[in-house]
């Protein structure tokens, strides 16, 4: 199994070399007038989200559990990559606003942790990320829906399961509006 979630880690590292959105046009269910690069998962549809645990960058503890029952935003990203650099704004906006209701994560991927948390302060990101160098935990997304691009954001939803998914780079309007089209959905 540890060779396969390797074999898993080494082609998504692989795959978000390039940093940018994967061409083409997602639908799922009937929602035929999704965006490209945003996939939405119909409630029945959706497994759970990965979780994610370990110390963020500034070395507190940081994990997924604790958001049972809350819709939550994870981005990954990469000071690195000049669309994930043009979302931080619209990220930093919307969690400030979103404080207390929807908690946000990042995950930065393909750097050092130093240079991840330089580019955090630098831009007064007011959540946590998480140095994700290796991939591992990047991988853990394989099943509900991989990210094949660097940026990807995640909304999960109130169970803790992927209910979106965008590749690219996040604009407020959108992602506003999925975030409000996750929580408005009936409570378990």
């Amino acid at each position: 199994m540890n060779i396969v979630r390797a074999s898993l880690a080494a082609v998504l590292i692989a795959a978000l070399t390039a940093c940018g959105v994967v061409d083409g046009t997602t639908k799922t269910g009937d929602d035929s007038a999704n965006p490209v690069g945003i996939t939405r998962l119909a409630p029945e549809d959706r497994v759970p989200g990965p979780e994610i645990a370990g110390a963020d960058l500034e070395g507190q503890p940081v994990s997924t559990a604790q958001w049972h029952g809350q819709v939550a935003v994870i981005n990954v990203w990469g000071s690195w990559c000049p669309p994930c650099r043009a979302e931080t704004p619209v990220l930093n906006r919307l969690a400030n606003e979103l404080e207390g209701d929807v908690p946000f994560l990042g995950v930065a991927v393909r750097e050092s942790a130093t240079t991840s948390l330089a580019f955090a302060r630098k831009q007064d990101v007011p959540y946590p990320s998480i140095s994700d160098s290796s991939g591992s935990l990047l991988a853990r997304f394989a099943e509900p829906l991989p990210a094949a691009a660097v940026p990807t954001t995640y909304v999960l939803d109130r169970q803790g399961r992927v209910a979106v998914r965008v590749l690219d780079r996040v604009t407020y309007p959108t992602l506003k509006g999925l975030i409000e089209d996750v929580s408005a959905e009936a409570a378990p």
